[in-house]
């Protein structure tokens, strides 16, 4: 699905979900409809279909499929959305009844991406994805053809075209491996940097539209894109963020997760995920006004674990709290941080708890090193970032960044 401008018609899109009760068809279909607004159709009706198994060949069933046909005839549909992934002969079986186009929703999520990424590696992860979805369904199409050469360089039986098509595929995808590799390399070099010059990093995860670009900005003034639409942010953002301590840390911003999240898409996104794994401090961001929070913050909880996040300082936060009231939010999330990145309530008491919670703190400061003890240089080289450092009358002036244990043995020095 393409961004629709404003000149042209909005597509206008039918909703199909075939609910054998393997997961909350009404929420997962909730969360359908938003995935279609925010690609710039038109959600105009939903329909699901009780079934105990989906059916191989039509995905909802023959009696059901020529009752969408009816639908889309009646209502000029131009897109029919399936809310699970679907086989090349579904789709070939409901574009053939309907004669209407027909997408899934991980081609939906994926074409929401290409529209959101803006990085270059972003825009690689999405190619690869892409790709990588469109390879194992590639069906007979090009087969006619098919060409049997018949001069210098051409003899023998030649190839199909969908041959033709899945080699340079494939070749794509090990070139797009090979730019992805670098980058990564790169990201992995600024991130010892980071680690070298006692940089503390705080990642913000959580559920898509949760509000994290809105806290961004409201701690930064990032400037990040804060849309009320899903994957409105899909590049990693790294700002500074000065804590009540006067300590700085890097606050990093991530892509937002979503139900029944493809794994191949998780694998695509792998690097800004790995930002929030190899964090200092986590910020699980929830959507505190959403009937589905818990379930929100769950999700997280269970990518987190899978990253290996397990002994990183987790601090749990409820965004939009001015929605809510306040006698429910101590009933129901006493123990988590309530705020509102869009007034500001609740804001220093999250600073503070990311306070509360740095590692080993790294601290910058300006030494004065008497001639006699020079050699506490070498070891701040060793064990720390020496900034500068200047020869004069009195000794060497330093100006560096270590850590508590470095900083017990050198404090008597310092300006």
């Amino acid at each position: 699905m393409e961004m629709i401008s404003n000149e042209e018609k909005i597509t206008r899109a039918l909703l199909i979900c075939v609910d054998t009760g393997s997961y909350d068809a009404e929420a997962s279909m909730d969360e359908l409809e938003e995935l279609v607004k925010s690609a710039g159709a038109e959600p105009v009706l939903s329909m699901t279909q009780k079934l105990l198994r989906v059916e191989s060949g039509t995905y909802v069933g023959t009696g059901k499929l020529q009752e969408i046909a009816e639908i889309c005839r009646e209502q000029e549909i131009d897109l029919i959305v399936a809310d699970s992934e679907l086989s090349p002969t579904q789709i070939k079986n409901i574009e053939n009844a309907t004669d209407i186009r027909v997408i899934d929703r991980t081609t939906l999520i994926l074409d929401i991406f290409a529209l959101r990424a803006r990085s270059r590696e972003g825009k690689l992860q999405v190619e690869l994805a892409q790709l990588k979805y469109t390879l194992p369904r590639l069906t007979g199409k090009g087969i006619e053809m098919s060409r049997l050469g018949g001069g210098i360089g051409t003899r023998g039986p030649g190839e199909t075209k969908i041959e033709t098509d899945r080699r340079h595929i494939r070749r794509r995808m090990e070139t797009l491996r090979e730019e992805l590799a670098e980058l990564e390399k790169h990201r992995r070099m600024l991130r010892r940097r980071r680690e070298k010059d006692g940089v503390i990093t705080c990642a913000i995860v959580g559920y898509t539209n949760a509000g994290k670009s809105t806290l961004m900005n409201r701690l930064t003034d990032a400037g990040v894109l804060a849309q009320d639409k899903l994957f409105a942010t899909l590049d990693p953002t790294s700002r500074a963020l000065r804590l009540p301590s006067g300590i700085s840390v890097m606050l990093i911003d991530t892509v937002g997760l979503v139900r029944r999240l493809p794994h191949h898409l998780v694998e695509a996104f792998h690097s800004t995920l790995e930002e929030a794994a190899q964090s200092d401090i986590i910020i699980n961001l929830c959507d505190a006004s959403s009937e589905e929070a818990r379930i929100h913050l769950q999700v997280t909880r269970d990518l987190l674990d899978s990253l290996g996040c397990g002994d990183t300082p987790v601090l749990t936060v409820l965004n939009k709290c001015d929605l809510l009231d306040n006698t429910l939010l101590e009933q129901e999330f006493s123990s988590y941080i309530p705020i509102s990145a869009k007034t500001g309530e609740g804001i220093g008491e999250l600073l503070q708890a990311i306070d509360d919670n740095l590692p080993v703190r790294m601290k910058r400061v300006s030494l004065l090193i008497p001639f006699a003890s020079a050699g506490l240089v070498s070891d701040i080289r060793g064990g720390g970032t020496l900034l500068s450092e200047e020869y004069t009358a009195d000794g060497v002036a330093v100006e560096a960044v270590v850590d508590e244990i470095l900083y017990a043995g050198l404090k008597q020095f310092e300006k």
